[in-house]
């Protein structure tokens, strides 16, 4: 979990991460509005960059602690299309952490507008053994670092 900041893809507001995003060809349908489910690969590039920021890298928790985190449920709203070539900032929100997931806010702006709004349930999961597949506590360092970032103290 020591990775230099400087290979961090973002900005850090308060506790909002905002990463940014290019929109490309191949993100978009024929018509160039980009298709609705390059949000969620977005966002997920949004999530691990976040995480990068705080030192944690997917890599690292996976072959250290044998965990990862998963999605466990995520609703979207649509409030406006992206197009081709636009410039995107996903901002990502820590708003709740438990003892084995937490809750986050994601929203694509472009120029400050809103164009979606996600809520994201992350579990932290066993990839290993017994623990293969079900939920596990977030490991120490991470929680650690997931609420300096957020300014929240776990429900444990």
């Amino acid at each position: 979990m020591d990775k230099p900041a400087s290979s961090v893809a973002g900005v850090e507001t308060g506790n909002v991460f905002a990463h940014p995003v290019r929109v490309y060809y191949e993100d978009t349908d024929a018509g160039g509005i980009v298709f609705y489910g390059n949000y969620l690969k977005f966002a997920e590039r949004g999530r691990t960059e976040l995480l990068r920021s705080m030192g944690i890298e997917n890599s690292d928790i996976s072959d250290r602690d044998g965990t990862v985190f998963v999605v466990r449920s995520c609703s979207i709203e649509y409030l406006r299309p992206a197009y081709l070539d636009d410039f995107l900032q996903v901002e990502t929100e820590i708003t709740e952490i438990g003892g084995a997931s937490m809750m986050l806010n994601q929203n694509v702006t472009r120029d400050g507008e809103r164009l979606t709004e996600m809520k994201v349930r992350m579990v932290c999961m066993g990839i290993a053994g017994n623990r293969k597949g079900k939920a596990v506590r977030i490991p120490a360092d991470a929680r650690e670092a997931l609420e300096r970032f957020s300014g929240l103290e776990s429900v444990r």
